[in-house]
């Protein structure tokens, strides 16, 4: 243990310290709480065995976090009072806003996203961190580091932390300051070469594709040195490479599969990735867009998060369709895409389009403007009450004779990927056995919705039969005693008095 780590439960005056929450490279990080209040912070405490250099460094990055002030960039707190007796040698202290749900790397390392993460948390990962980075370059930060533990979350928000760490860090400290981190570093940075914000590109692509994937895109198990000489000559749209059974690396431009991004969003991602992970400094981000003066990159990203991708689940196939919608598309327009893409092409007239909550869509709104968190549940209402559904059997993971051949020189990495695999494919079944809960559950739910109306209408049209039927017999009533003063009145006449009386 650290011989300046602090102990569990120690007191400062009305703040007591809870758990550690990490190690740096300059540092602990400790969570404090409040006693009276419960306010919780995360508090940074420098290392004692640090040299000038990096005092300094530890110094200098203390000034730049306290004018920083973006969402998605984690925050400075004033350091209490009562704090002060932990600072070591005169150094001050970092004290920040606590992030309750821990960093990317947790959240990474659960089972069910051993293949990576669900399309709307990685969209959730590229507005947040894409805004971060561009606000921190605005202010000509480099972070240099980024990487899933340097990513934590507050609730649904992402937020970059230890910031500017490695801006000046020589060849010599690079190797010292980042063990185990190497792997989301710039090539460039292994090389001595001048830098710039692109580093930032480079690492902010590798931790998407982990994110997409479920491991880095070139040569995973190996470490940079090992990599870099392999993968430098890639082509410029290359995103991935591993390495087959005769040892000879394999490149691709496309996101590997299983990975649960639909279509429509897997091949602009791609695009993305090929910008961000250029080989090539100078060129990497894609240069400048003229219209917006920023690099094309992010001009790529906006693109992406602009998108209205709406899910929709046809439950005679049990088929998940997904499809771009334009912001001013109609409901009809939608039903029209549905028809040529679903295997019975269901026409408009035959289609209802429900919510989880089993209420239809509104026909007077553009789709976009209602996009639903879930699947939209197609029914075919023209389809025979009888009929079966077909249900198609996912992609059912084969371990590649390559692979299992290479257990022996990559034991671990080869048997993880096995295993992902079939975790992927089971947990990608329980999603899609949900989404026909959901659909079904929609659909019972519209047809109450249904009874309920019909029953209104029913007892509505009950009370005005009853309202008619007394209207008729008062009227029946009324004819029968006027017929019968008719009839006296042809044998008696009618009386000139009582006519003129």
């Amino acid at each position: 243990m650290d011989r300046n780590a602090l102990k569990q439960s120690q007191l400062c005056g009305s703040w007591e310290m809870k758990e550690r929450l990490g190690i740096g490279g300059f540092g602990h990080v400790y969570l404090y709480q409040h006693l009276d209040t419960g306010e919780k912070i995360a508090v940074k405490l420098c290392r004692l065995e640090l040299n000038s250099k990096n005092k300094g460094r530890w110094s200098r990055e203390i000034q730049i976090m306290k004018k920083l002030n973006h969402v998605n960039v984690v925050q400075a707190r004033e350091v209490p009072e009562e704090l002060s007796s932990i600072a070591l040698n005169d150094l001050p202290l970092l004290a920040m806003e606590y992030c309750s749900k821990g960093d990317l790397r947790k959240v990474l390392n659960k089972p069910e996203n051993c293949c990576g993460l669900k399309e709307s948390e990685i969209l959730s990962l590229l507005s947040d961190i894409g805004s971060g980075i561009q606000y921190l370059h605005e202010n000509k930060i480099i972070h240099r580091d980024l990487k899933p533990e340097n990513i934590v979350l507050q609730e649904l928000v992402h937020k970059i932390i230890d910031l500017g760490y490695a801006k000046d860090l020589d060849q010599g400290s690079l190797c010292t300051s980042f063990v185990g981190t190497l792997q989301y570093l710039a090539p460039e940075l292994f090389e001595s070469k001048p830098y710039t914000v692109t580093v930032d590109y480079w690492s902010f692509g590798t931790v998407i594709f982990e994110c997409a994937c479920g491991f880095r895109p070139f040569l995973h198990h190996m470490q940079p040195v090992q990599w870099t000489s392999k993968v430098k000559n890639k082509g410029p749209k290359d995103i991935m490479a591993i390495e087959d059974m005769n040892g000879e690396v394999r490149f691709s431009a496309h996101l590997p599969y299983p990975n649960n991004l639909s279509r429509p969003l897997s091949e602009p991602i791609e695009s993305l990735l090929q910008m961000l992970l250029l080989w090539d400094p100078a060129a990497r981000g894609g240069g400048v867009d003229p219209e917006t003066n920023k690099p094309h990159c992010y001009t790529t990203l906006q693109n992406i998060l602009n998108m209205k991708v709406i899910h929709v689940l046809d439950m005679t196939s049990a088929q998940l369709h997904s499809l771009v919608l334009g912001p001013e598309d109609s409901l009809h327009s939608l039903q029209l895409h549905l028809e040529t893409h679903t295997q019975t092409h269901i026409s408009p007239l035959s289609q209802e389009l429900l919510l989880e909550t089993g209420i239809s869509l509104d026909p007077r709104r553009p789709p976009a403007h209602c996009l639903p968190d879930g699947p939209v549940c197609l029914k075919n209402t023209n389809a025979y009450p009888h009929s079966h559904m077909t249900v198609h059997d996912s992609h059912f993971p084969v371990a590649d004779v390559g692979e299992m051949r290479n257990l022996n020189r990559d034991f671990h990495f080869t048997l993880r990927k096995v295993w992902g695999e079939a975790v992927s494919y089971i947990c990608g079944l329980k999603e899609d056995y949900l989404h026909l809960y959901q659909g079904q559950r929609a659909a019972m739910l519209s047809l109450l919705r249904y009874n309920t109306n019909l029953t209104r209408y029913k007892n509505q049209l009950f009370s005005q039969s009853q309202q008619l039927r007394a209207k008729l017999a008062f009227f029946k009533t009324s004819i029968e005693h006027d017929l019968e003063q008719y009839t006296k009145q042809r044998h008696t006449g009618i009386c000139e008095r009582g006519v003129s009386g």
